[in-house]
Parts: structure tokens; C-alpha cells; sequence
């Protein structure tokens, strides 16, 4: 009873801090645009506005599409009401439309730890469909923006939601049985292996959009061959067809900052490959820079991001095979619980089945 109690004390305060990183990230996202647009900086303004927009977008759509097939699952919802979670289907459409989906969503989950009594049979799925969208959230809007911004405050809220997104992923998404929660120190080399490659990438990009605006097209063909692999890999996360494929595109974002296991099978193959990439990007970028603008080669600032992307590279790549090689929980047989209805799957237990795996 402890052990659960604790879990739920746990994520109820990660829950908390999601809510003020969330509204913390956009709002200095807010106030960021707003300061380049005064400098007259209207590209940058552009591109700020750009992925607060598309992030707020597309975790709307996702969360409105979750909330509809809930409503329509028999499991989920066998009399056949016209409400979920005291929401009409108006009234969710009116939310959704004003980018309030999350906060619901949010408003939920907390209030879920007050009826204990629920806790087994929706909390698991409220808090896994909460964190799948942060994550979404995390590399549409907050990741890319790490190429842009220039202010510590901006920088911090951004890492801040990165580094709450993976955790909350890591304790929600990776286990979904609470009694096969991993221990603090295989979260912590987890979440250090992101934060490090992801940082490490996140620089390289930085270097190379310095270096020419055309990367941005170089980066669009990487977002490409991502989503086309995914697509190639036949993904079944979504009930329609259309919004699966908007999936394959925001996975093809996430795979150019970071490594998933897109369906849940052996990739060794697939995880040495793309590493090997990240290798030759965090080599390639400084290289190019010191070699095209040979007046940065002595550098304070440039000898000081290199020596941030080799560190990060070094360190994320050497918690990466710690993590995988002695710390990567392995599958095991285990009884059907409140979370397994032995013969059904909801629709919600399905998305996460076929989510992103670590």
C-alpha cells in the first residue's frame, strides 16, 4: 500500500509541475516573440509563432480525436452516454477549439487522485494519454525552439518541459504497471542519455542554421526520410486513417531530435544507424563552421559550444549503452490486472500499446 501510495504522491506532484512548465513554456514563448518582433526580427518572430501554433494545433487535434473515440468505445462507454468526463461533445469541440484540451485534461487527472476508488480503473489511462500529448507538445513546440531562442528564461522553461516531458513519459509510458516501476537510478540514466543527445543535436542544428538559412531545408529532408520511414513501418496508433498519418509526421519531428522505438520491436539495426548519423552530424557541424568562418576557429563562443556538443555526445551516447545494455527493463510474463481486462483492449489501452516505446 505504501509503494502505491508514494507512486500516486509522486505523480501527482510531477502532475502539478507539468501544469506550471506547460503554461510557463508558452507563455515565455509568448513574450520571446514579442521581443523579436520589437527588434524588428521578423523571421525569427515567424518561426517562435510558428511552433507555439502548430504545438497548441496538433496536441488539440489529438486530444479531441482520444476524447471521441473514448466516447465511442462500448468498453469505454457501453450505455452509451453522450458526455465523458462531464464533457458534452459540443462542449469538448468548444475547449478543444480554444487550446484548452490539455488543461482538461490536466483538471482530470487531478482530480482523479481525489477519488481513490478510480484510481486503478482511469487514472493509468488519463495520466498516459496526458503525457503522450506533452510529448508531442515537448518536440513540436519546445525542442525546435532551442534553435532560436537567446534568452536564459526561455531556455530554462524549454529544458525544464524537455527533461518533466521524459520523465513523465519514463514513469507513465515505458511501465504501465505500477509494481514494475523502475527504480530512480534507470530514470535518471534514461532521462541523462535524452537530455544529453538531445542537447548535443539541438547545438549541431544551432551551428548550421548560423551557418546558412538553407539548413532549414536540409532539416526539412531529415523530417521527410523520418516520416517516411515511420510510414514504411506500418504504425497502427490512430482509429482513422488521416490522423495516423499526421502521427507518422510528428513522430518524423520527433525522431530528427531523438531515438524511439516506433513500434515496439528489436532495433538494434535501427538505433546503431541512427546514431551513427548523430555521430557524424555532432562532428560535421563545429568542423563546418571552423572550416566556413575560419574567423570563429578561436572562438570563446565556438570552442565552447564544440566542447558542449562533444560532452554532451560522449556522455548521452555512454548513458545510452549503460541504459540499454544493464539498466533497460526486459519483458517478462505477469498476471492481467486493473489495467489488463483479460480478452478486451479499450481504445485507450490500444494507444498505448502502439505509442513510442523507450
Amino acid at each position: 500500500i505504501s509503494a502505491y501510495q508514494d507512486f500516486f504522491m509522486l505523480r501527482w506532484l510531477l502532475t502539478i509541475a507539468g501544469v506550471f512548465l506547460y503554461v510557463g513554456d508558452i507563455w515565455t514563448d509568448i513574450v520571446l516573440a514579442v521581443k523579436y518582433f520589437q527588434e524588428e526580427q521578423y523571421v525569427w518572430t515567424g518561426f517562435t509563432v510558428m511552433f507555439i501554433l502548430i504545438g497548441l494545433l496538433v496536441t488539440q487535434i489529438f486530444s479531441y480525436a482520444w476524447y471521441w473515440d473514448d466516447l465511442n468505445d462500448p468498453l469505454l462507454n457501453p450505455e452509451g452516454k453522450k458526455e465523458i468526463s462531464d464533457m458534452s461533445k459540443p462542449g469538448l469541440v468548444v475547449l478543444h477549439a480554444f487550446g484548452l484540451g490539455i488543461f482538461t485534461r490536466y483538471a482530470i487527472k487531478i482530480t482523479a487522485f481525489m477519488r481513490p476508488q478510480e484510481v486503478h480503473k482511469k487514472l493509468f489511462c488519463v495520466a498516459t494519454d496526458l503525457s503522450m500529448l506533452k510529448l508531442f507538445e515537448t518536440f513540436l513546440e519546445s525542442a525546435p525552439q532551442q534553435k532560436t531562442l537567446y534568452t536564459c528564461l526561455s531556455v530554462a522553461f524549454s529544458f525544464c518541459n524537455i527533461a518533466w516531458s521524459l520523465v513523465d513519459y519514463r514513469r507513465c509510458l515505458s511501465l504501465p504497471h505500477i509494481r514494475e516501476m523502475p527504480s530512480g537510478l534507470p530514470t535518471a540514466i534514461y532521462i541523462l542519455y535524452k537530455i544529453c543527445t538531445i542537447t548535443s543535436l539541438i547545438l549541431c542544428y544551432s551551428l548550421l542554421l548560423i551557418l546558412s538559412i538553407y539548413t532549414t531545408v536540409a532539416l526539412t529532408v531529415l523530417w521527410l526520410l523520418a516520416t517516411i520511414w515511420t510510414h514504411l513501418l506500418e504504425t497502427k496508433f490512430c482509429s482513422g486513417r488521416s490522423l495516423e498519418f499526421l502521427y507518422r509526421a510528428v513522430v518524423g519531428v520527433i525522431l530528427t531530435f531523438t531515438f524511439f522505438n516506433v513500434k515496439g520491436q528489436d532495433t538494434k539495426v535501427a538505433m546503431t544507424t541512427y546514431y551513427i548519423f548523430y555521430t557524424i552530424i555532432n562532428i560535421m557541424s563545429p568542423s563546418l563552421m571552423a572550416l566556413l568562418k575560419p574567423e570563429l576557429q578561436t572562438s570563446t563562443l565556438l570552442l565552447t559550444i564544440s566542447g558542449l556538443i562533444c560532452g554532451c555526445s560522449v556522455l548521452g551516447l555512454a548513458c545510452l549503452i549503460l541504459y540499454y545494455v544493464q539498466l533497460h527493463p526486459r519483458r517478462v510474463q505477469r498476471e492481467e490486472d486493473e489495467v489488463d481486462d483479460p480478452g478486451k483492449e479499450t481504445k485507450s489501452l490500444a494507444r498505448i500499446k502502439n505509442f513510442l516505446k523507450p
